[in-house]
Formats: C-alpha cells, structure tokens, sequence
C-alpha cells in the first residue's frame, strides 16, 4: 500500500492549540468524481499500522483500528465536511479519546440513494452494487489514499482529507460448460421499491445437460450470503504454483489450497457417473439493507420471499428444464443460510421437500444470541442491582468472549443510522420488524443504551420467530413439514446459536399428529457453522455443503415423490 508522506498531507493547526480534544478532520470530495450533491455514510478511518488500507482494518475483533462516522446530505463537491469529537466512534467513542500518536487517516462516503416506495414513503438507502452491501468495496463510493498524520498530547488540530477515488465496478462473471448465470427482473419487487429491482442466480448444471434434452431435473436451493460466482467449483486441478496461506480462522496452513482441492474433488464427484443429476443454485438477492434479504416478505424489504419462490425458481426451472415441482425441490444453507433454507420450507412448506438447516441465525428469539427478547429488558448487560455484566456476542470453541452485544451494535451504530449499516443485527430489524412512519424498520432495542421495545419484539414473535410459530401452527403446519426438517448446530456455536437449536428440539421432539420425523443433530465443541459432520472438521465440512445432503435427499425422494413422478430421465449415468 502506497503511504503519502505527512508533507504532503494539507494540514492546518487549530486556532486555539491549547483547545484539548478539539481534532478535526475536514472532508471535501473532488469535482472529478461528480458534479452532482451527495447523500450518505462519511466515514473515517484510523489506523497505527499500514498493513492494509484503513477501510480493511475494522472488524469486531480485538485488533480493529478505529473507525467515526456521520452522515451528510447534498454534500456538494468542494465543500468541506467536519469529522469532529460529535461523530460517533469506535471502539473510542469519538476523537477527543484518540491517543497521541501516527496513524493512517482515511476517509470514504458510502453514497445513499432515494427509492419512492410504494406506500409513498422515501427512505435513503445503500444500493448494493454488486459487491454484496460491503461499505468498504462497494463499486462508486468515494474514498481517500491513505495518509500518514501525528496526532499531538492534546489531540487537537484540524487535518484536510479529499476523496478523489471511487472503488471500480465489478466484472460479471462469465458463464461456462457446467455453471450459467441469470438476472431476472421481479415484478412484486419493482412494485415494492419503485423501480426495477432484479434477481440473479448462479446455476450449475449437470453432466450430460446438453446430451439429454428429456432429462428435467430435482433442484437443490443453496442459501447464504451473497455469492460473486457458484463457489466452491473448480475444473482444474489446484494451482501448482500457489503460495500456501494461513487461515487464523480454522489454524490450518495451506488452506487456500485445500479449497482448490476440494472445489476440484467436488468437480469430479459432479461428473462421476454413479452421481445423481441435479440442479443447484446459489441466489442473489441482496437488498439496500443487507447482502441477502433472508428470502422472506417482511415490511422494510417488500415481497422476497413470494419473489424467490413464484417468480424466481419458476424461472430458473423453466430455463434449464426442472421438475419444477415442490416434491423436487430442496433447500440447505448455513448461518443465514441455515436460517433462510429453515424459513422458506415453513413458509411455504408444499413448495419445497426438505430443508437441510446448519448453524442457523435465531430459530427462537427467547435465545437470540444470549438475549431473551421477550423476557430481558436490555440487549447489551445482563440485569444486575451493582454489577454491569455484559452479555458476550461471540466466543471461541473454549468459550474465551471475543465481543460483546453492545460492540457489534457499536460498531453497526457508527457504519449507519436507520438500520443503514449493512451489518447483522441491522438486516435482522429489516426483516423481522415492522416499518416505522419515517419508513426506515423500528428498532428492537435503542442503539445506544440496548434497551428492549416490548412491541417490536411481540412483532417479531407472531411473524418471524419460528419455533413460536411451529408451535403455534403445528396442527395445520405439522403435517406439511413431516420429515422435512433436519438442524444441525455446534454445541460451542462462536454466536451462541446452539441454544435457539436446544429450545426448539425440545419442541420438535414433543410433536405428535404428526411427530416431526426430522433430525436435530449437535457437533462436540463444534464452532460456527458446523453442518452435521462429524467425521471432518469444520475446515472441510463447510467447503462439502453441495454434496453432503445428496443421499438424505435421494432417500426423501423416493419416500415422497407422487405417484406417476419423474424419477428416471435424471438418473442417467
């Protein structure tokens, strides 16, 4: 990363030096980048080490840098606007803590848009640009080259930063013999959002595709986050000459190369003749609010759930010949994904014949992380008449906290207001709450002091909380999801999303007219996102998703598949 001296850095001393704690930083964006006024998230970057830009420098983690943000609105080209001790901080709460010392100044505005809804309400928004609503990369937002500044004893001083950079678009990704792409445009979610609004989709096709034009095939819906291309595919044996790479995650070396392996190894069961034709896809359905929308209806994102499964999957089977029938269709996913392959199956639960759910985001909102929406009255401490406890967010394996509630909401409160952050707990007020009258969805709990809205949360109960909702609806829902659930969590989940597993087992294991017939299932000491292997390590289950449900679903087939249904013209070798 290439460093500008601090003699090149425009830098003024605050009139009043002995004004302690009174830093700014004056931010103008070029007349080159846009003649046009600017709405958005402008946000600062300090780093002490240049090991990477700033902007890739913040996380919940102990080693984050530090990030201010504040919002603008018809920020004209040339004008300065201020960074100062009111911009919200983090981890610091604002400039006046900043500690004397270099740093690496960066600033980048993550630019908002209007949509006109269709209930008439405008809300200012970031578009995902193709990056998945990633902040820091997102393709048109203006940013600065880092610059090296001092910052003195009494952090005072005013420091001039210009964005004269924009982050690139994003190439598409080019189809091939076995993996095609598709956008579509939405018809309920154009109406929703008042302009066009598209779906996209990644499929990969079988072998023998082109060669069997009577075959129609079974679907395998892959849910998660935002995928650029099909993951985890690869035709060509690993790469002989790449570098081996650390992941800190998981502590293995060499772990890009083991991905290549298996995206290879995957390729070759793909094509094995005594493998079973399928279609699978990963969906593209991001949103102003989030990579994904969580593949449901809920009143700040409009209809996606109806949009997936009446307008999107039709196309796609249509398209590439599937069965196009609920008995042949199957969903899986991990994490968000997890929860998205659980809610879609209860939602609609004729159109889909099985939901394979890994490490899914808060099945009960009794356990949503380590708070009781329902029962607790704040999101950040634990009740206490002397002590401030607060209540972790994430853990290791061992059970070492590595962040709290109260840091990953921070750090969402800095990103944006009005649930604009991108970030989780933001995308789960934009589907599970209600809109507010300013258009914007209503928190669960205020942002700064965590304390919980009893109204909102009764909201998210009847509407989104789906244990509640499997109890509540079991003798009319019940016999539509026999045999179609199967849950898989690690009992020492990084999120704590093993305990909403526990709460609804103990439902589902006290079904009866009918009883469930699915699995719950728990990995010893398994971290997030272990998927119901017990035989590898998460390392190499979560890279195995595509191919490690295959034979439940086979089997669930042929107990379900209606009478005269097509189970042959797929099955070629």
């Amino acid at each position: 990363m290439t460093i500008l001296s601090l003699l090149s850095l425009s830098c003024s001393v605050n009139p009043d030096p002995d004004a302690a704690g009174n830093l700014v930083f004056s931010v103008k964006f070029d007349e080159a980048l846009s003649q046009d006024a600017q709405d958005g998230r402008l946000l600062l970057l300090l780093a002490t080490h240049d090991e990477k830009e700033p902007r890739f420098l913040v996380s919940n983690s102990a080693d984050t840098q530090l990030i201010f943000g504040r919002n603008v609105e018809k920020w004209q080209p040339g004008a300065s606007a201020l960074v100062d001790r009111s911009a919200m901080g983090y981890p610091l709460a604002d400039l006046s803590q900043l500690p004397a010392g270099r740093y690496y100044a960066q600033a980048l505005l993550n630019r908002y848009k209007d949509y006109q809804l269709a209930n008439g309400k405008v809300v200012s928004l970031p578009p995902d640009r193709g990056e998945g609503q990633q902040w820091n990369r997102k393709p048109g937002n203006f940013y600065s080259e880092p610059v090296q500044i001092d910052i003195g004893e009494s952090a005072s001083g005013t420091f001039e930063l210009t964005l004269d950079r924009v982050i690139p678009e994003i190439a598409p990704p080019e189809d091939t013999e076995f993996v095609k792409h598709i956008r579509m445009r939405s018809r309920l979610l154009s109406e929703f959002w008042g302009e066009d609004i598209y779906l996209g989709a990644h499929v990969l096709l079988p072998k023998g595709f082109q060669d069997h034009p009577e075959a129609r095939y079974p679907l395998m819906i892959f849910h998660g986050h935002f995928p650029g291309d099909f993951g985890g595919f690869r035709t060509e044996p690993p790469d002989p000459d790449l570098e081996p790479d650390y992941s800190e995650r998981f502590d293995v070396h060499g772990y890009n190369i083991i991905q290549q392996q298996e995206a290879y190894d995957f390729y070759q069961t793909w094509i094995d003749q005594d493998f079973p034709r399928f279609i699978v896809i990963e969906i593209q359905h991001p949103t102003p609010y989030y990579d994904d929308s969580y593949a449901v209806n809920s009143a700040s994102q409009g209809p996606y759930g109806d949009a997936i499964t009446y307008e999107l999957i039709p196309y796609i089977e249509e398209q590439f010949r599937g069965i196009g029938e609920g008995w042949a269709r199957f969903t899986y996913g991990g994490s968000t994904g997890g929860w998205e392959a659980m809610a879609v199956q209860m939602f609609y639960p004729e159109e889909y014949n099985g939901a394979f759910i890994a490490c899914p985001d808060p099945i009960d909102f009794r356990a949503y992380l380590t708070v009781n929406i329902y029962e607790d009255r704040n999101a950040y401490w634990y009740e206490s008449q002397f002590m401030k406890l607060p209540r972790p967010g994430h853990r290791d394996y061992l059970g070492n906290v590595q962040a709290s509630m109260y840091d990953f909401n921070r750090l969402e409160a800095v990103l944006g207001d009005k649930g604009r952050s991108g970030q989780q707990f933001d995308i789960w007020e934009a589907t599970f709450s209600p809109m507010g009258e300013d258009g914007y969805p209503v928190r669960l709990w205020d942002k700064e002091t965590g304390e919980i809205n009893p109204e909102v949360a009764a909201y998210w109960k009847e509407n989104f909380d789906l244990r509640h909702i499997l109890e509540r609806d079991w003798a009319t829902l019940g016999p539509k999801l026999e045999g179609k659930l199967h849950i898989y969590a690690g009992d020492m989940d990084n999120f704590y999303l093993n305990n909403a597993v526990y709460l609804t087992e103990a439902f589902l294991e006290s079904t009866s007219e009918p009883y469930y017939a699915g699995e719950v299932d728990y990995g010893d000491r398994a971290e997030h996102c272990w998927n119901g292997d017990h035989e590898n390590g998460n390392h190499i289950s979560r890279l195995r998703y595509n191919t490690r449900f295959v034979p439940k679903i086979l089997q669930r087939i042929e107990e379900s598949a209606p009478e005269g249904a097509d189970l042959s013209s797929w099955q070629y070798p």
